[in-house]
């Protein structure tokens, strides 16, 4: 065979094992990217009552709304904890999203408060609280479950109602935390530069069904029904319509950016061909994200399951934990498949200039375009 034809056969291969549908996101070996929408309270928990709407019903129907319109995408099965007015436990809404090893749990409630004047979106991950008003919303949320018996057992102790039981709060989600917060992040800025909502940002506070979770989780608290005029956007079919929108698209930025799958529609929009893929990149960097947690841990072999070179990184209050360092954006994904079968499910790939800034994927491959 001549080395012309081998170096054709050889780009094939590599195409057909890092760019065929198999190479996806999902938790599972399916192509199927998981979504489960959960509907918060329900049956005899109304959640919310502001101005005499109700939480539970409105929480309801944007869900029905976002799941509806996900359906129609081929690449992602939608999962409900709830289609009804009915009352799920807490811990039984996140062993739905376990057991179907989702790729995302996406909560969704209506804020109120005593003073009928704040309104606007916030999105909240798991994690410690930072303030006063974050605590409030997760006692708020919490107190569900004492409309489950025997809760004390099943919580181990927790007690919704008392700060102390928010100190010692297990933070399981520390290996998904970075991509909670980027799926919060874009939901939020659907709300904000889309729908124009007041923007009232991405926050961490003590919810029981995010603990639970074992994926990417967010709690959306889409408005106040407290404050008269969100309450009745909130409960109008016209609201409640652009905010499954921006959910929708919410989701969907943050699947497209960390689903390499979508590599070939990349590579089209810059048209940059495969054999240039499997060329280096002078001026990019990548590697493998692993983590990102609050916690400073060593990045030694000993403590990431035996990967090496591992870095770490401080951004934005977290360090995020990295493995491998390439040029070469084939090599990065034999890097992920390495640390995924290492039990590192939720890796991905990132990427960094020369100035070591991180960039989007499409940012590194517009550099290879514009070669």
């Amino acid at each position: 065979m001549s080395s012309k034809n081998f170096s054709l056969c050889f780009l094939l291969f590599l195409n057909f094992i890092f760019f065929s549908p198999i190479q996806t996101y999902s938790q599972l070996s399916s192509s199927k990217f998981k979504v489960v929408l959960d509907a918060g309270h329900g049956g005899k928990d109304s959640g919310n009552t502001g101005n005499d709407y109700l939480e539970k019903d409105i929480a309801l129907s944007i869900v029905l709304q976002v799941g509806e319109e996900l359906k129609k995408y081929d690449d992602i099965e939608v999962i409900y904890t709830r289609t009804k007015d009915v009352f799920i436990p807490l811990h039984k809404r996140a062993d739905i999203a376990n057991k179907a090893k989702a790729d995302l749990f996406v909560s969704v409630h209506c804020n109120g408060v005593a003073n009928s004047s704040p309104y606007g979106t916030e999105t909240f991950v798991l994690g410690l609280h930072r303030n006063k008003d974050n605590l409030e919303v997760a006692m708020k949320e919490n107190a569900v479950i004492k409309f489950e018996e025997d809760y004390e057992v099943k919580y181990d102790g927790f007690d919704p109602e008392s700060p102390e039981s928010y100190i010692i709060f297990s933070l399981t989600q520390e290996e998904f935390l970075d991509q909670s917060i980027l799926l919060a992040d874009f939901v939020q800025k659907e709300f904000t530069n889309t729908l124009k909502r007041k923007n009232r940002g991405v926050k961490q506070a003590g919810f029981l069904v995010l603990r639970e979770t074992y994926m990417p989780s967010v709690l959306v608290e889409t408005g106040f029904l407290t404050n008269k005029k969100e309450g009745a956007y909130l409960n109008s079919k016209s609201g409640q319509d652009k905010l499954a929108d921006a959910i929708i698209d919410g989701i969907n930025n943050y699947k497209n950016t960390i689903n390499v799958s979508n590599i070939e529609a990349e590579l089209e929009e810059y048209k940059v061909s495969t054999e240039a893929v499997v060329e280096d990149f002078d001026d990019v960097i990548f590697k493998v994200q692993l983590a990102a947690s609050s916690k400073k841990i060593d990045p030694s072999p000993e403590n990431f399951k035996k990967l090496s070179p591992l870095s770490r990184n401080l951004e934005n209050d977290l360090y995020k934990y990295y493995f491998g360092e390439t040029n070469n954006y084939i090599e990065a994904q034999n890097l992920k498949d390495k640390a995924k079968a290492q039990g590192y499910t939720s890796a991905f790939i990132v990427a960094f200039n020369k100035e070591a800034k991180k960039i989007s994927i499409k940012e590194a491959l517009k550099t290879k375009a514009d070669e």
